[in-house]
């Protein structure tokens, strides 16, 4: 099978996530998207971020009428911070059967250079580009394809601040995940 792999720290998962995913699943030649949670991302601080096994849930409880998607704590057991080819080489040498594809929005074009080992990830699995807002950077090669995907502007930042001042974020959450939020008075 092939693999999409949407690697984010879904503090929380919201439906912008899930639109996405969708869009890479019936747009492009992928059998399944695995959504890894990152416990740590080492471009973006730990100050905000929920335990990982609560983004853990939120994404559980997200994706569970999707046949197609999967939720991956394989990052929870490898070093901190995530590197994503580290992650990349696990699961093709635990699932050497799937081939492995990264999904990234457009806005990591611009920076994709400063990831660990940015070359390999381009030669061994290749990039599924989403349009982010205010993406300028574009690369020509063989192992980046462009998707079409509708274009998302839903911020995690903007849902934990709207929750923190009381405000609705009813349809930018899954009705389970803003339950589990609430239940739990998280991001307060």
């Amino acid at each position: 099978m092939k693999i999409g792999l949407f690697f984010g720290s879904f503090n929380p998962v919201h439906v912008g996530h899930l639109i996405i995913a969708d869009a890479m699943k019936n747009r492009t030649d992928l059998d399944e998207v695995w959504f890894v949670v990152s416990p740590q991302n080492p471009f973006k601080k730990q100050k905000t971020l929920l335990h990982e096994h609560d983004r853990l849930k939120m994404v559980e409880l997200a994706i569970a009428d999707h046949f197609f998607f999967k939720a991956s704590d394989v990052e929870f057991r490898m070093p901190k911070p995530s590197y994503t080819i580290d992650t990349l080489t696990y699961l093709s040498d635990k699932y050497p059967q799937h081939e492995f594809r990264l999904i990234v929005g457009g806005d990591n074009l611009t920076h994709f250079h400063k990831w660990k080992n940015y070359e390999q990830i381009l030669e061994h699995y290749g990039l599924y580009v989403y349009p982010r807002p205010g993406e300028t950077k574009q690369w020509n090669h063989p192992n980046i394809q462009l998707v079409d995907a509708p274009l998302m502007d839903i911020s995690a930042t903007f849902i934990r601040d709207s929750i923190k001042k009381g405000l609705s974020v009813k349809y930018l959450l899954p009705t389970d995940v803003e339950a589990y939020i609430l239940d739990r008075k998280l991001f307060l």
